[in-house]
């Protein structure tokens, strides 16, 4: 496959491994692509799926250094940056380090810890200590202050107006292969798969799509179907009767109305009055009449 040169406002999908470099030359990894380095590593995570992902290159979404790095790649090809801390997530502002009461925390239910990543007036930070009531809460970009190494490789570009709408549902919300894309004449029509309708990150998502596609490429109109199917439920069959189990050497059965009686044996007194009942009549003798 012949290479491409990376342009400023490309979609690229990549491969890479980031780390930060620490003051003593050791290194940190912080993310990657390949599982087989999170597990070398000890920061592999069960729930994170290890795939290349699509940026957008020259549009401010990465870090300055790697963007730079990126336009002029070719694809295919690795390349190993470094990037200084005002290239990459900026120096440490000690004003963006916070001391906040305790009970600030317990309202929201939360024992904080050293660590701990918590989010206090929309604003995310990690709380480094911990004492006498009082928490410390450090509003910096974890990665703000460090030095960061990237081994990055650019796979492919997205070419295709189909393969620029995937990446920018795949940058923003995930799962891009699953939604089918029919375009014509300007208009996007998405049909969203069965979990967007009811999955709370779509309801968010969405306007970052809209707005993502609306910069990236050239849609006037972009349309979301949800569809909804009835299904049809099928007449449950009536219970057939079970046949009755007959022993092949046992004998038929007969109803009982049909049984024939056993004759009862007659007492003597009942064999003498039948008898009487069949004797034929006496003839009277004339001194009788």
């Amino acid at each position: 496959m012949a290479s491409d040169t990376i342009e400023m406002g490309d979609i690229v999908w990549l491969e890479y491994d980031a780390w930060t470099v620490n003051p003593n030359g050791t290194q940190t990894l912080f993310d990657t692509t390949h599982d087989e380095v999170a597990k070398k590593e000890g920061k592999f995570e069960e729930k994170k799926v290890y795939i290349e992902t699509p940026v957008v290159v020259g549009k401010g979404r990465l870090f300055e250094g790697l963007d730079a790095a990126l336009i002029g790649a070719k694809t295919g090809e690795t390349k190993e940056v470094i990037i200084p801390p005002e290239k990459g997530a900026g120096v440490r502002d000690p004003r963006l380090v916070e001391l906040k009461t305790e009970r600030e925390f317990l309202r929201q239910e939360i024992d904080p810890e050293v660590g701990m990543e918590v989010s206090i007036s929309g604003k995310r930070g990690i709380v480094t200590a911990v004492s006498a009531g009082r928490v410390r809460v450090d509003f910096n970009n974890p990665l703000a202050g460090k030095t960061l190494k990237y081994v990055v490789k650019p796979v492919r570009k997205a070419k295709t107006p189909d393969e620029r709408v995937r990446a920018v549902i795949e940058m923003d919300y995930g799962l891009g292969e699953q939604f089918k894309i029919h375009l014509k004449d300007g208009a996007a029509e998405i049909q969203l798969p069965d979990v967007c309708k009811t999955d709370e990150k779509w309801f968010v998502s969405k306007f970052r799509v809209v707005a993502d596609l609306r910069e990236l490429t050239d849609l006037k109109t972009i349309r979301f179907l949800e569809e909804y199917e009835k299904k049809e439920t099928k007449p449950e069959a009536a219970p057939q009767p079970k046949a009755e189990e007959t022993k092949a050497d046992s004998e038929p059965q007969i109803p009982a109305e049909s049984k024939p009686r056993k004759k009862a044996t007659a007492t003597k007194a009942t064999k003498r009055t039948r008898k009487e009942e069949s004797a034929a009549p006496r003839e009277k003798a004339p001194e009788e009449l």
